[in-house]
């Protein structure tokens, strides 16, 4: 093997190599030199397999990855606008939020878009000396005005909540999303406030780097919605009522998960999970969560899921304390489509929300189609992709956290050696 120098990326000429052209570092291992690619894709795999097999080549490619570790933001014009969005009615993010829309109008001369109920905060409405400031925003309201094709960015400032409520407002595609830690976890807001300006500044001059956070495309199919089916009061359906034939279809987009739980109901939840059309299995339990990398760090690590990067290609199951001793938590394909449904023989109705909200029925017949989106949320990074995960991961869920064991010295081993030898 030998190299041939190419500024910052270098070329592996050894004809079994599959690492490509990507940066790479190279360590003498036996007196052979071994590359080690700097990139987060791993390598791609032979398709030929001994002297005669190979793998069939498919024309119809479905979706093609840009490798994370190369994954930074620019801009293909100036941004000129900016939404900011902060948590409601609490009371210590009123000078954070003050402090950011005066720099971004006064200083950046950004347009800044701000949600209408922010401003009918009497903290923020009495202000006289901020009044000034608050008469140049743009406002919107929730479910009522677009605005996804105003927006060039979003500052959120709070916790993750504030996060999945930007995801929450952009049906398709969203803006570079730029978190503030100021609520209670911060899992997924990695910068700090105390230097905003220099760090507002470099986003605006594209000098970052992004994690696109898969989301969820859920479709909701409500069969014969406008009937009102009787249920007693532990929750079992007693009648269908009236049909009447109608249908009614709702489409959501879900940054962290999709729970379906039993509700109110004291009984076992039934609900059969099919994985492209096939019945895969039926879940007896309190529910079942479906989410995203981005919330295997959430409810599902709660219910003893693993926790997944947000670059890995991948949608999680994870059972709600299920009735059975063999139901683990499962990992399928970003691919795949899901579809969830009460079962026939289900004893009560089951309950669905998205990322917390948007909570209904599912009853007999309706059901639950659980897709990859096309449209994932842009995070930017306050170092890099996975830097900034275990961080998360060390500095708010403690992972890993325990007391050193003590070092054993040499007197010690020789004390356990005799022990062991007598």
């Amino acid at each position: 093997m030998h190299r041939q120098r190419v500024p910052g990326i270098f070329h592996c000429s050894e004809k079994s190599c599959i690492c490509g052209p990507t940066r790479k570092s190279f360590v003498h291992v036996n007196d052979r030199s071994v590359c080690f690619s700097d990139s987060l894709h791993g390598p791609s795999p032979v398709t030929t397999f001994g002297p005669k097999a190979c793998m069939l080549q498919n024309p119809h490619a479905v979706m093609h990855i840009q490798d994370p570790a190369s994954q930074r933001l620019t801009w293909n014009k100036p941004p000129k606008s900016v939404l900011v969005i902060k948590k409601i009615r609490d009371a210590t993010l009123l000078q954070p939020f003050k402090e950011l829309c005066i720099f971004l109008t006064e200083v950046k001369n950004m347009i800044v878009y701000v949600e209408k109920k922010v401003l009918e905060d009497p903290a923020i409405s009495g202000d006289e000396n901020f009044g000034a400031i608050t008469k140049k925003f743009c406002t919107f309201r929730e479910d009522l005005d677009d605005i996804s094709n105003r927006v060039d960015f979003i500052i959120c400032l709070g916790g993750d909540g504030t996060l999945l409520y930007a995801s929450s407002l952009f049906q398709e595609s969203v803006p570079p999303v730029m978190a503030f830690h100021l609520g209670s976890l911060g899992f997924l807001t990695p910068f700090k406030f105390d230097t905003y300006q220099s760090q507002v500044t470099q986003i605006i001059e594209g000098n970052a780097a992004i994690v696109l956070r898969s989301r969820l495309k859920v479709r909701v199919l409500k069969e014969n919605w406008e009937k009102k089916a009787r249920v007693d009061e532990k929750g079992i359906i007693l009648t269908n009522g009236d049909i009447e034939n109608s249908r009614k279809v709702v489409q959501y987009q879900v940054l962290n998960e999709v729970v379906v739980d039993r509700g109110p109901s004291s009984y076992l939840s039934n609900v059969d999970l099919f994985l492209d059309g096939h019945l895969i299995t039926t879940v007896q339990g309190d529910g079942v969560i479906v989410s995203t990398p981005t919330g295997s760090t959430a409810y599902a690590v709660a219910a003893g899921a693993s926790m997944i990067h947000p670059n890995v290609p991948a949608i999680m199951i994870t059972p709600i304390c299920p009735h059975s001793l063999s139901f683990r938590p499962i990992v399928v394909p970003a691919g795949v489509e899901l579809k969830i449904m009460l079962s026939r023989d289900a004893r009560n109705t089951a309950w669905v929300s998205f990322d917390g909200r948007k909570r209904q029925e599912i009853c007999h017949g309706d059901s639950i189609t659980i897709t990859t989106s096309c449209f994932p949320v842009p995070s930017i990074c306050f170092r890099d992709p996975v830097n900034d995960w275990f961080e998360s991961l060390a500095q708010c869920l403690h992972w890993n956290v325990r007391k050193k064991q003590n070092y054993l010295s040499s007197e010690d081993e020789d004390s356990n050696h005799k022990e062991l030898q007598g």
